[in-house]
């Protein structure tokens, strides 16, 4: 769909300091967000991704001061995710600083918030958040959790991918919690089945180990592909993640 491919670092923040686990469990500090937002988008980063991961967990708000923080230092689009329960939030959060935000649980338990996003700030500013797990109960193999993966529904991901495109989403962040943080490579499979029905962009996430792995990814299909330990701990940067793309005949921008 893109004409070129995006490359997107992700801070997961909680209590102020970035961290990261595998699928989803044991997380581990990472560093401060300000500082690694700041060398992101000085390195070539496309956007910055912002997920408050015990948001929604611990029923609280998103840190609308680190937001602001982190938005002061780059001139690239931020998304910021994790609490957005209302439209209200959106705003504050848009006022803060980011120019998207994402949506993951609350947009399961209310999809009307999805409607009502879209229809007051523009489907450009309303990414979904799919954290995504293999699993034989459900037709297309691919079944939706919340709150960080703790949770399972019963909701195909396919069909919550048509439904969430049809209530107004810009964008689709599609997470895989079995490969997230295992640096196996991208969920090329579940990257193909969603991009075969979506009408909007496609973010893969979850399971980068390599430069290597980001022109796979761009081959099944992704428009931007996500990352976030490879990049904090340096054992690839973002302009080896675009040469591998570009090598592998992606545009980047």
């Amino acid at each position: 769909m893109s004409l070129s491919i995006r490359v997107i670092p992700c801070l997961d923040v909680a209590d102020g300091r970035v961290v990261k686990g595998v699928n989803f469990l044991n997380l581990r500090d990472a560093g401060d967000p300000i500082e690694l937002a700041s060398r992101y988008y000085l390195e070539g980063a496309d956007e910055l991704t912002f997920l408050d991961v015990n948001a929604t967990v611990d029923n609280r708000s998103t840190m609308y001061e680190l937001v602001t923080a982190t938005a002061e230092q780059i001139f690239i689009p931020l998304t910021v995710g994790g609490g957005i329960r209302q439209t209200d939030d959106v705003a504050r959060l848009l006022g803060a600083g980011a120019d998207k935000v994402s949506v993951g649980s609350a947009g399961i338990s209310n999809p009307q918030l999805l409607s009502e996003i879209s229809t007051r700030f523009g489907s450009q500013v309303l990414v979904i958040s799919l954290d995504l797990k293999r699993s034989a109960l459900t037709a297309s193999g691919f079944v939706v959790t919340t709150h960080g993966g703790r949770v399972e529904t019963d909701l195909d991901a396919l069909e919550w991918v048509r439904s969430a495109i049809d209530l107004g989403a810009g964008e689709l962040l599609v997470n895989s919690i079995d490969a997230d943080g295992t640096r196996a490579g991208f969920d090329t499979d579940m990257i193909s089945a969603i991009r075969a029905i979506s009408s909007v962009p496609v973010i893969a996430s979850g399971g980068a180990g390599s430069a290597a792995d980001f022109p796979k990814a761009a081959l099944a299909g992704a428009d931007a592909i996500l990352a976030a330990s490879i990049f904090h701990e340096g054992s690839v940067s973002i302009s080896s993640a675009k040469r591998a793309l570009l090598d592998a005949g992606y545009e980047t921008r």
